[in-house]
């Protein structure tokens, strides 16, 4: 009779059947002698056969944890891309809620400004300021800024002397002092 195999493509189960012996992890391969010189003190001169084990092997990687990292690696590398397209798109559409709140920040100071203008007393400090003009009655006066004439001025200005560096200071009352005479 023919085992069914599994859709992981495994074989039979590995549970144990009725009447069949599991396979352990020892081998038999035959008895070997222990030379007499190894024996210890308390055993029997016959020779007896020890019985040779090998270590159970791990197997660092099985096909189907290698098949199962290739899928994850191939899977990784394909959300790779549309991850950076989402990343750049959340990124440009903060940008642009940034400059649509600029805007609107703008428009609310060009609202308000238009706002000041509709009333008249503004208007009429802002013709007064910007034109010049002046209600009947008033006499203007106009200062004006002449730089050269302003430059010209501080050029017939003397220069103040500069003050004494202090070891001068300092050297001129030691010859003042010197100088004096002793009574």
């Amino acid at each position: 009779m023919t085992q069914r195999r599994m859709p992981s493509g495994q074989g039979p189960s590995r549970r144990a059947a009725a009447g069949r012996p599991t396979p352990s992890r020892t081998r038999n391969t035959g008895p070997i002698r222990v030379p007499s010189s190894r024996r210890t003190p308390g055993s029997s001169d016959g020779g007896a056969a020890a019985k040779r084990t090998d270590a159970p092997r791990h197997r660092a990687l099985t096909g189907r944890a290698t098949v199962l990292i290739a899928v994850f690696v191939a899977l990784a590398l394909a959300y790779t891309y549309p991850l950076r397209v989402y990343l750049e798109q959340e990124s440009q559409i903060a940008e642009m809620e940034r400059a649509k709140a600029d805007q609107q920040a703008k428009i609310a100071a060009t609202a308000k400004e238009l706002e000041k203008w509709n009333d008249p007393e503004y208007q009429r400090i802002q013709a007064r300021e910007n034109f010049f003009y002046v209600r009947p009655g008033e006499t203007p006066l106009l200062v004006y800024y002449d730089a050269a004439g302003a430059a010209r001025d501080a050029e017939e200005k003397a220069p103040a002397a500069a003050p004494d560096r202090w070891y001068d200071t300092l050297w001129s009352s030691v010859q003042a002092a010197n100088a004096e005479p002793a009574d």
